[in-house]
């Protein structure tokens, strides 16, 4: 890992400095939120419930690149997808239901009863995740110059 400031040299790497990573990490989060506020308003039901499970692994994948932003896309949606069943098997215990009678904050983050489905639907953000983040990963890569992961330049 290198601490030399960011050159000319250095922007056009294959992978953006992480200023830029987290700017887009950050955006994609304020669209994640917009998204399921927007899920929560037009859906009802099992639709509302279990997208909204999909995104909170979003969510949680857009912080884990806003903190880690040189993680790679499967590292960074397998944090996001453990967070996500630990704190749906955390509800297992009675202290995210204590907790969420008296914040709407703690509801949010921790929920309140443990349900079985929303750890499929966890992966299911994950996987969604994983993809967009792979894409734009690859996007950026062909953007700089660099051949997409897993190919060789031709010469």
């Amino acid at each position: 890992m290198s601490l030399a400031p960011v050159t000319a040299d250095r922007a056009e790497a294959p992978y953006p400095d992480p200023v830029r990573i987290r700017v887009v990490a950050a955006g994609a989060a304020v669209v994640t939120v917009g998204a399921g506020l927007g899920l929560r308003a037009v859906t009802v039901g099992s639709v509302a419930k279990y997208g909204g499970d999909a995104l909170y692994t979003v969510l949680l994948l857009t912080l884990v690149v806003l903190v880690a932003p040189r993680w790679t896309p499967l590292r960074a949606a397998g944090a996001a997808l453990a967070v996500s069943w630990a704190v749906e098997f955390f509800q297992l215990s009675p202290v995210p239901a204590e907790l969420s009678r008296d914040s709407v904050a703690a509801r949010l983050v921790l929920g309140s009863t443990f349900n079985a489905p929303d750890l499929f639907w966890y992966a299911v953000g994950a996987a969604g995740g994983w993809l967009l983040h792979t894409a734009m990963v690859r996007r950026r890569r062909v953007t700089a110059g660099a051949p997409p992961a897993g190919e060789t330049p031709h010469t």
